[in-house]
């Protein structure tokens, strides 16, 4: 197993963390907890040291079972990192009401790594609003936790006001092939380096559409003199990137855990040749050269007057035309339930004016929502 270490912690970590929001579930959507749990200390028996959870993971039910795994010794063995629901705190109390609930439901004194979950610009007023640093002095000094930390989906600027604002220990953001350049983006990844915060992955298959990939991306990685799944070359971009120290994966099945083993069974320092890093420029292109929108997902078109979300169609519509066997009909049809399809949009062109991409968002709108209500 590939070893890492926090930056200014001292903290050896495995590379390869063990994600627990994608539990093994039966046809009621339960967990399967004996296989859970078989998986987990599979994993930890073969060197895996960090196990990531968070409150709302399989309905509430993940931190129990992640609890139930790190019974007779396992949990001496990890790091174990969970999250606070910002959006379920409404008052400063709600915040160590909360920690302590999860503290009962892992069965656990105190939480190597307690990460403020899913900040964006708006949470970050509502942290601030909440006194959260109080909130995590009063932790800390409690022992409850050890790291305060924060997992994060917006954008660069607001990834920068969050990283910035507290002395964190670790952040956990989204990155991949695909997302160099969105959300916090490298250079965001880059920065935190620079200021010896840890940088934990997540997404780094992008929800499975770097595990299937379509048929031009497969001639090229078919191409390539040195042979390697679509997931190994999807690890390697993350495990050999400077500032990344975890990487998380949601394992659903032994096979997955057993191949991500063998993914980071692999030499310490192990970098990119720049031949290497040529492929993933051409991989990223081709997977783009799919897509129909391009859109960012700045949303500098929302709110929309009518309340179409503007970039949830135009991201999950390209998403689906990068799938190998994708549809956006089913995804559509949620948002349509949402009633915020582009079935409501009036053409006034507030969106186009405010997009940086200069996108014919209305042309779009009209152009998607007809293939995905087309019988």
């Amino acid at each position: 197993m590939l070893k890492t270490t926090f930056p200014t912690l001292n903290l050896e970590s495995s590379a390869l963390g063990f994600g627990c929001m994608r539990f093994p579930t039966d046809a009621d959507g339960k967990i399967i907890e004996d296989e859970a749990i078989r998986m987990v200390h599979h994993a930890i028996d073969n060197g895996v040291t960090y196990i990531d959870t968070a409150y709302p993971y399989h309905g509430g039910n993940s931190e129990l079972v992640v609890g139930k795994a790190l019974k007779d010794g396992y949990r001496e063995k990890v790091i174990l990192a969970t999250k606070l629901p910002m959006w379920k705190v409404e008052k400063h109390e709600d915040m160590m009401a909360i920690l302590d609930e999860q503290l009962e439901k892992l069965q656990v004194d105190c939480i190597d790594f307690y990460l403020l979950h899913a900040m964006n610009a708006e949470r970050l007023e509502l942290a601030r609003k909440l006194d959260y640093k109080k909130f995590l002095a009063e932790a800390l000094a409690q022992g409850k936790i050890k790291y305060p930390a924060f997992s994060f989906h917006d954008n660069y600027d607001a990834f920068m006001a969050i990283l910035n604002d507290y002395d964190w220990k670790m952040c956990q953001v989204q990155m991949n092939i695909l997302d160099d350049n969105n959300q916090a983006t490298l250079k965001g990844i880059e920065a935190a380096r620079e200021k010896g915060v840890g940088v934990v992955v997540m997404e780094p298959l992008r929800g499975g559409l770097l595990a299937n990939p379509p048929a031009d991306v497969v001639k090229l990685y078919e191409s390539w003199p040195t042979r390697r799944t679509a997931v190994d070359w999807a690890f390697r971009y993350l495990y050999t990137m400077p500032g990344v120290v975890t990487i998380l994966s949601g394992m659903s099945t032994m096979e997955q855990v057993v191949d991500n083993l063998r993914i980071f069974d692999v030499p310490q320092g192990e970098a990119l040749t720049d031949e290497d890093k040529q492929l993933y420029v051409q991989v990223k292109d081709t997977y783009m050269a799919c897509t129909k929108t391009r859109c960012t997902g700045c949303k500098y078109c929302q709110p929309c007057p009518m309340g179409v979300k503007i970039p949830s169609i135009f991201q999950g519509y390209d998403t689906s035309l990068m799938r190998a066997d994708g549809s956006f009909k089913k995804g559509y049809a949620k948002i349509s339930a949402e009633e915020a399809d582009a079935s409501r949009c009036v053409g006034c062109g507030k969106c186009e004016r405010a997009c940086p991409q200069n996108l014919p968002i209305i042309r779009y709108l009209k152009e998607i929502h007809a293939e995905c209500t087309a019988e």
